[in-house]
């Protein structure tokens, strides 16, 4: 199974490169990042990683600017004593570290570490992630996964999407071997973000998040190609307007229901990045329109 996962990331034929930068809240040396990161690169993505120097998961939108670190970074991935408000690995510099929130390594990525790589370009798309754990309703408003990929795309105009994996369980980068579950999310994730690309610019509406939830990878959702979309909603709908009509229906699915289930199902919610909640109706049925192939409906 890990040999076929590991071809599967090879770079899809047809999907066009861009420039992604990439942050998280579980810090710049968790392993569910560093795979994703790998499959984005394998996907031939000019991506920059820029994320805190240790977990700050549950840090929201919080944005402070970085300190010099005094300790050594998370699973000990950079020195004690560096003095440095941000640091990276010097033999990938492409990997960074930000001793700060989530939003602020975002920030610093966008405007400060990137841009060099890109000969002064923005990056195309932002994505945060796979935070380890889900992102689920009232959860939305507390991840710093989900607070980088708002910045971006409220703060900076990027789009942004926002993963999060249900099978829990940190790991440091350089775990050997990789467990399945790791390199299964960052195969998903990079499908998800394939599609994206391929789906033309604008790749999102304005001050619009996709928050991704990823199922537990266990039993038959071992395997990558079990996995199917489903378009949702982060919150209950109970006094929100109409959504967009899909499978039947005027009111998408919660995402915890979609994510919870057994089918292997990925929960796709089109955010309102200046809220956290759901976006409406008009905004959805652009990214419904751009990604039908994509989406499947429950069963």
């Amino acid at each position: 199974m890990r040999s076929q996962i590991l071809l599967a990331l090879l770079p899809a034929l047809g999907t066009e490169a861009i420039r992604i930068i990439h942050a998280n809240d579980d810090g710049w040396a968790e392993l569910y990042t560093r795979s994703f990161h790998d499959a984005l690169v394998a996907a031939g993505h000019d991506t920059v990683l820029t994320a805190p120097a240790e977990n700050k998961s549950g840090t929201a939108s919080s944005d402070a600017e970085p300190s010099p670190r005094t300790t050594a970074c998370q699973y000990d991935s950079c020195p004690a004593n560096t003095n440095q408000p941000i640091g990276r690995n010097e033999s990938s510099p492409r990997l960074n570290w930000v001793n700060s929130f989530p939003v602020t390594s975002m920030r610093y990525g966008i405007d400060t570490i990137a841009p060099p790589f890109w000969n002064g370009q923005a990056p195309e798309l932002a994505v945060s992630g796979p935070n380890v754990g889900s992102n689920v309703y009232v959860q939305v408003h507390f991840s710093g996964t989900v607070g980088a990929a708002v910045f971006a795309a409220k703060e900076r105009k990027v789009p942004a999407i926002a993963f999060s994996g249900l099978s829990s369980g940190t790991l440091a980068w350089n775990t050997t071997p990789a467990p399945t579950r790791s390199l299964v999310y960052a195969q998903v994730a990079s499908k998800l973000v394939d599609a994206v690309v391929s789906s033309g610019k604008p790749y999102l509406p304005e001050d619009v998040f996709l928050n991704i939830n990823l199922p537990k990878v266990e039993g038959k959702c071992t395997d990558p190609h079990n996995f199917k979309f489903v378009l949702s909603r982060i919150n209950v709908g109970l006094f929100s307007a109409k959504d967009v009509y899909h499978c039947g229906t005027d009111r998408l699915p919660l995402e915890a229901s979609v994510a919870l289930s057994d089918d292997c199902l990925v929960s796709v919610s089109v955010g309102d990045a200046n809220d956290k909640t759901t976006a409406p109706k008009e905004k959805q049925d652009i990214v419904l329109d751009k990604l039908r192939r994509l989406f499947t409906c429950l069963p």
